[in-house]
């Protein structure tokens, strides 16, 4: 018992020495909202208006659920650098020396990407009731659900790649290869159902395509998910444990 506790409490403190970190630096949930504020507003308003309606609703509320999950997925990934900031300062030296588990190190940081991914999100949320994105208290709760399952499996990706990386340079070219390909290629933009069959291929196998998905038809309506929520859900999960568990195993190897 006593040793669950102490995996507990270590847990707590890498998780509230991120929290912390974030409540100090506001210029990272400035910078990280004008990007899906560009999005929403510029890019859905512009293309918005040479795209006729789909499913009764405008472009740029279609657009809507991916965007947030683009949101979350940016911050989520990106996270993974301070894994190596942390070793360049030797703090993550004094961390893994702990008398804590690897994997409860790990737990922290996850804990604390998907937190700072979670202020986004709701923010996100927030805006979607300015644009008439027809939201009950009930969605807002199953959406919030659905990107804390999304920030969760891209927080321990990016932790993946920073524990195997040495420097922020190599760590921003490989974020940027997977980053991209898994927005454009989630369905955030368009609908998945009648695409050509190489790019109704990538989309399949991207496991953010069903984060995007199952968002989309909470928030819309069940009619605009090419997917059931249920399937979407237990893919993304199914990822964010497989995530998981490559985590601790980098962690261990560290």
């Amino acid at each position: 018992m006593s040793q669950l506790m102490n995996e507990l409490e270590g847990m707590y403190a890498v998780w509230l020495r991120e929290a912390k970190i974030y409540v100090r630096e506001k210029e990272r949930l400035i910078s990280s909202v004008i990007s899906p504020l560009l999005w929403i507003f510029a890019f859905g308003a512009g293309v918005g208006s040479t795209v006729k309606e789909i499913s009764g609703f405008s472009y740029q509320v279609f657009i809507y659920p991916g965007i947030a999950v683009m949101a979350v997925l940016f911050t989520s990934l990106f996270y993974g650098v301070y894994i190596i900031w942390d070793r360049k300062l030797d703090f993550l030296k004094e961390v893994l020396v702990a008398p804590v588990s690897r994997a409860s190190v790990f737990a922290g940081k996850m804990l604390g990407g998907a937190t700072d991914a979670m202020v986004q999100g709701v923010f996100l949320l927030i805006i979607g009731l300015f644009i008439r994105v027809p939201m009950t208290p009930l969605v807002l709760i199953q959406a919030f659900l659905m990107l804390l399952l999304i920030s969760i499996a891209m927080v321990s990706i990016g932790l993946v790649i920073g524990a195997n990386l040495n420097s922020p340079e190599g760590f921003g070219l490989v974020i940027n290869f997977v980053m991209w390909p898994m927005f454009f290629f989630s369905g955030a933009l368009f609908q998945v159902g009648n695409l050509p069959s190489w790019l109704e291929s990538i989309t399949y196998i991207n496991p953010l395509t069903y984060g995007v998905d199952a968002l989309r038809g909470i928030i819309l309506g069940h009619g605009l998910n090419h997917f059931p929520i249920y399937y979407d859900a237990a893919i993304m999960l199914l990822f964010a444990l497989l995530a998981m568990g490559v985590g601790v195993l980098s962690f261990r190897r560290m």
